[in-house]
């Protein structure tokens, strides 16, 4: 009798995303290059799904998380082409809630490769990874108020946790965007390097760590955000209920209109 399919290889095969295993690394790349990896609930559930799978296959010693084309990430999609009839974006925010979750809790160490821009939930995704590593094309930008939003994927303390309030608020309230090389010294992600040699390097970390000590690997993971990021779960409450109003609200059509627009937004405070 043939067994049947489960964890990494029962897994649902989603528009948008890959997700392969290699000799012990679990790579997950979001493949919506069109649109800056622009993510949708199915990519984000996709990615959920394959964390949690992940945590309890014991082939998988190391996760890579990355972006097919010239971005990393540009955040959920607010195109016009993602945003017609049936759009709800308290499906993203819920699926992107789990995804931040299941790379957080993921046992065994996960990297981010950055390789250009990310944005929004983008940014999110990439520092719930224990090591981020960024080519010094890329930056981090929280766009949210510019919309008429509130950072939301926990970015409110995965930012914080990293760099501190000031730096944190000049983020989230000013929306700029805050290159590699300068998120390297602030503390944000673990290195930088120039476009060329990412790769190379990448590469040589992930090795290094396919040899390391995995229960040492998950003991310190979890120490570690137990003291940096013990509070998530509250934080992600929060970020839902706050942006549950802000989605609401009339700024948002506003805001989503003038970037669609390409102008300035004219908000109301309503």
């Amino acid at each position: 009798m043939a067994q049947s399919k489960t964890g990494l290889d029962a897994l649902t095969p989603v528009d948008g995303l890959q997700v392969k295993l290699t000799g012990g690394v679990l790579s997950v790349t979001l493949d919506r290059p069109d649109s800056l990896n622009s993510l949708t609930p199915e990519v984000l559930a996709g990615v959920a799904d394959a964390f949690e799978a992940a945590a309890a296959d014991p082939r998988v010693r190391v996760v890579r998380l990355g972006g097919n084309g010239r971005g990393f990430c540009s955040g959920a999609g607010i195109g016009k082409e993602e945003t017609g009839d049936g759009h709800n974006p308290m499906d993203t925010l819920l699926h992107g809630n789990r995804a931040i979750q299941a790379i957080v809790a993921m046992p065994r160490p996960v990297v981010a490769v950055v390789h250009g821009p990310t944005a929004g939930i983008g940014v999110s995704l990439a520092l719930a990874c224990d090591l981020v590593l960024a080519s010094t094309e890329a930056y981090f930008l929280l766009a949210f108020t510019k919309i008429g939003l509130m950072p939301d994927g926990g970015a409110t303390a995965l930012v914080a946790a990293a760099i501190g309030r000031a730096r944190a608020m000049k983020m989230a309230l000013l929306a700029e965007r805050l290159p590699a090389a300068d998120a390297c010294e602030h503390g944000l992600i673990a290195a930088v390097y120039p476009p060329e040699e990412l790769a190379e390097e990448a590469t040589k970390v992930i090795d290094r760590l396919l040899t390391g000590p995995a229960v040492a690997y998950a003991r310190t993971k979890s120490a570690i955000n137990a003291a940096t990021l013990g509070d998530l779960d509250a934080t992600l409450h929060r970020e839902t209920a706050g942006q549950y109003l802000l989605l609401d609200a009339p700024d948002l059509d506003e805001g989503i209109k003038a970037f669609q627009e390409r102008r300035a937004p004219k908000f109301t405070d309503s």
